[in-house]
C-alpha cells in the first residue's frame, strides 16, 4: 500500500470516531482524534489505563501546537527548535481538546513530529493525534510493529501499514514539563 493511502485510510477512520495504530517518531502508537472524547475513551479501555494518566498528542507544526494551549512560554519555543530528539512538553491551560484527554491540573503532553509518516497523518488530519505506546499499560512499549501484542491489533480500528517490516530501536520521547511561569521539570529524559 502506498503511504499516501495508508495516510488517507488512517485520516477517514480518525474522523469518524476509530481508533489507528500506527508508527510515530518514536514508538508504535495508538491514536485518534484527540478532540474526541469517545474515541479518546477506548484508547483507554484497550490500555486497560486509568483516564486519570495523561495521554501524549502529536500535531504536525508550531502552529497547531498553538491552537491547543492558551499559552506557551518562549522557553517551550526554544526547546521544540533546539530539540535533538523527539520531546514531548507538557504544557498548562489545555484548550479544544477532549477533556477526558487534559490532566487533572489542566496540562496536555504535545509533541511537534518531524518524522515523515506522522507528521504527514497530523498534517492531513489538521487537528492533534494522540500518540500513546502500542500496548497495555505497565507493559513494554512496542519498538517496531512486531512487538504489538494481538490484543492491541484486534482493539483497533485501523492498523497502518507504513513502517511494519522495520526493525530497529526506538525509544520513547524525551518529557519536560513546563509551567506558564517558565519553570522546566525533565520527567523523562
Amino acid at each position: 500500500m502506498k503511504k499516501e493511502d495508508d495516510i488517507k485510510n488512517a485520516v477517514e477512520i480518525m474522523k469518524q470516531g476509530g481508533v489507528i495504530l500506527y508508527p510515530t517518531d518514536t514508538v508504535w502508537g495508538i491514536g485518534c482524534d484527540a478532540t474526541n472524547p469517545e474515541a479518546v475513551k477506548k484508547i483507554y479501555e484497550i490500555k486497560h489505563r486509568d483516564d486519570s494518566k495523561a495521554m501524549i498528542c502529536l500535531v504536525d507544526s508550531d502552529a497547531r501546537m498553538q491552537r491547543y494551549v492558551r499559552n506557551v512560554p518562549n522557553v517551550g519555543w526554544d526547546i521544540i527548535e533546539l530539540a535533538e530528539k523527539p520531546t514531548t512538553i507538557i504544557l498548562d491551560d489545555a484548550v479544544n481538546l477532549a477533556p477526558n484527554l487534559i490532566a487533572e491540573d489542566g496540562s496536555i503532553a504535545l509533541r511537534v513530529t518531524r518524522e515523515a509518516f506522522s507528521k504527514e497523518l497530523c498534517f492531513r488530519f489538521q487537528k492533534p493525534v494522540v500518540s500513546t505506546s502500542a500496548n497495555i499499560s505497565g507493559e513494554p512499549a512496542a519498538q517496531n510493529y512486531c512487538d504489538i501484542s494481538h490484543e492491541i491489533l484486534d482493539a483497533v480500528d485501523y492498523v497502518c501499514w507504513t513502517r511494519r517490516q522495520e526493525h530497529k530501536p526506538h525509544t520513547p520521547s524525551s518529557i519536560i514539563k513546563l509551567t506558564k511561569d517558565g519553570i522546566v521539570t525533565i520527567i523523562r529524559k
